[in-house]
């Protein structure tokens, strides 16, 4: 089968190296994002998938903007491909693009569709607190994660997975599942599914606002919102920003899915049950882990922290390293 892949992050990375190591399968080209300047000293750096391309001698093609180009669209056609396969690319196709392949382009999308279409599934599915996502394979058409629906493989989400936790392992899902939907496929084993559009919800790109962390929320919603788009969450502490990466709501209700060594300091806290104070008042120290930290519904327990100007730390080396004491406040991002 002649493949052109098109992908630009590490997420798209297990299906493209799955793709070349598959004898069944012919990558003719890629197509990633053009190098983007990085890093202090501002050097161009390609794409995940870019260097995975390099190193396997597969033509790499970086256009602007694809649908606009005439050379990489000539070049598109004159390869003659079975199919293109999409992963994260990072730029909308035309329909004269989706109607090159013999098979179609296929899109491997982190999330259970019609649920969480767009550029952000995982973060979001994270943030709004679901306990279970997925692949989904579909083939497109002009829409955004509309087409019809091929093959879908599901994954538990656990009470602490972050996006990057949960992105590295559907990854990997994604990879496996696209294999199985390209022969499946070229066998005529599968008959795609029209998506339930009333069913639909969508995961928009991030904005700067919604890094901003309100200790109004619950407990829960502030993990939510921490896990979801690690790891920039942001709230403020003596007047300088504080990036919250790894929490953990405390609670019986959480009990069952936190590490032993949690639930061991929760239990052996001092009054824990009457613990309380105003949204964002330290109200107690977890010796060896961190702060707990009172919210509008719940207490939170600081895991790792990152002070503005610093690498990130555990919670316990911020405890020390700051002097921190019951009764501080954190207060909203800024």
């Amino acid at each position: 089968m002649k493949i052109v892949f098109f992908g630009t992050p590490g997420f798209a990375v297990p299906t493209l190296e799955k793709l070349l190591n598959h004898p069944e399968f012919d990558v003719l080209a890629v197509l990633t994002q053009p190098d983007k300047r990085r890093g202090r000293g501002n050097q161009l750096t390609p794409s995940a998938v870019k260097a995975v391309a390099t190193s396997a001698n597969i033509p790499v093609w970086q256009p602007q903007r694809v649908k606009k180009d005439t050379e990489t669209l000539t070049k598109l056609k004159e390869l003659d491909a079975d199919v293109f396969v999409v992963v994260a690319y990072g730029q909308i196709l035309s329909q004269e693009i989706l109607d090159m392949p013999k098979l179609g382009c296929i899109n491997v999308h982190g999330s259970i569709l019609p649920k969480y279409r767009g550029a952000a599934p995982i973060q979001w599915c994270l943030y709004n607190g679901e306990t279970q996502t997925g692949i989904t394979t579909m083939l497109m058409d002009a829409g955004m994660d509309t087409g019809a629906m091929l093959l879908v493989a599901t994954t538990p989400i656990g009470l602490l997975d972050n996006a990057h936790d949960l992105a590295d392992k559907l990854a990997v899902m994604g990879a496996d599942l696209l294999v199985e939907t390209l022969l499946k496929l070229e066998r005529h084993e599968i008959e795609p599914i029209p998506q339930e559009n009333s069913q639909a919800t969508y995961a928009p790109l991030i904005k700067k606002e919604d890094y901003q962390l309100d200790w109004s929320k619950s407990a829960m919603q502030l993990h939510n919102q921490i896990r979801g788009f690690y790891p920039d969450c942001i709230a403020t502490f003596r007047n300088q920003p504080l990036k919250m990466i790894a929490t953990a709501p405390l609670g019986d209700a959480y009990s069952y899915e936190l590490p032993e060594e949690i639930i061991d300091i929760y239990h052996k806290l001092p009054n824990v049950s009457t613990l309380s104070g105003s949204p964002g008042e330290v109200v107690s120290i977890a010796k060896g882990i961190g702060a707990i930290v009172q919210t509008g519904e719940g207490l939170l327990l600081l895991r790792e922290v990152q002070p503005a100007g610093k690498r990130p730390q555990s919670g316990w080396d911020f405890v020390n390293g700051s002097r921190l004491a019951v009764g501080e406040t954190m207060t909203n991002g800024v």
